[in-house]
């Protein structure tokens, strides 16, 4: 299975109307990235037809300019991390991979998709230094996927690391991780109330509020308006 075999494949699926969709969609920063035209469900059939692409073809994916042949190569980094019984080795080399060339992740989804099973899912049983480093780079999409990647951790019941890098996140300028933290302390507030509430005690008044919109949205009517109220003019 071949970068060249896959990108072809995806061509066959290439529509003028799709095109123009996923061109109002991309929100990458480089003005680079251009679309092929093919629609998501058809990027992740085949990217599962394509599950056993070796690691060098997977790089290839990674570096062509098209956002749909990205996509696939993420979608096939994804699918082969959900395998339990993948060797470690392999789970390395994801992992090891999706670092290297995070500089084509350059959109939300492209994180979302791979981030929790590739990156996180790695880190389980290993230190998590890399993910407060990347909560603190320069780089969007590094910092989503320092909170993104908790979520293979709140699968377990562990919150601590989500919490303590929407600790780092909480104020940031960005509104993709505005929503990236509201999410995942939700997510995990589902596991932990008493983590959420404390997090919430401390920052409501402050964060952007479309982060505390989202975090509170599990919570009850009553609660919900209590952390409205205290919020001030922040955006």
């Amino acid at each position: 299975m071949t970068a060249d075999q896959f990108i072809k494949a995806l061509s066959e699926h290439k529509t003028e109307k799709e095109l123009d969709k996923l061109e109002k969609f991309f929100k990458g920063e480089d003005g680079k990235t251009k679309a092929l035209g093919v629609r998501f469900g058809t990027v992740f059939k085949l990217a599962k037809e394509f599950g056993n692409m070796p690691m060098k073809q997977i790089d290839k994916l990674l570096a062509n300019k098209y956002y749909e042949v990205r996509m696939g190569a993420v979608s096939i980094m994804d699918f082969q991390a959900r395998d339990k019984k993948l060797p470690a080795s392999r789970r390395k080399e994801l992992f090891e991979l999706y670092i290297r060339r995070h500089d084509r992740l350059n959109n939300w989804d492209f994180v979302d998709r791979a981030a929790p099973s590739v990156v996180g899912t790695y880190l389980k049983d290993k230190p998590r230094d890399l993910l407060y480093r990347l909560a603190k780079s320069q780089d969007v999409w590094k910092r989503r996927t320092a909170i993104v990647s908790t979520y293979a951790f709140i699968r377990d019941g562990e919150v601590e690391d989500t919490f303590e890098i929407a600790e780092i996140l909480v104020n940031d300028e960005h509104d993709l991780i505005n929503k990236a933290v509201g999410s995942w302390i939700r997510t995990a507030g589902l596991k932990n109330k008493n983590l959420l509430r404390k997090f919430l005690d401390k920052h409501a008044a402050t964060m952007p509020r479309v982060t505390l919109r989202y975090a509170i949205e599990k919570l009850d009517p009553a609660t919900r308006k209590v952390y409205m109220g205290r919020a001030t003019a922040n955006v």
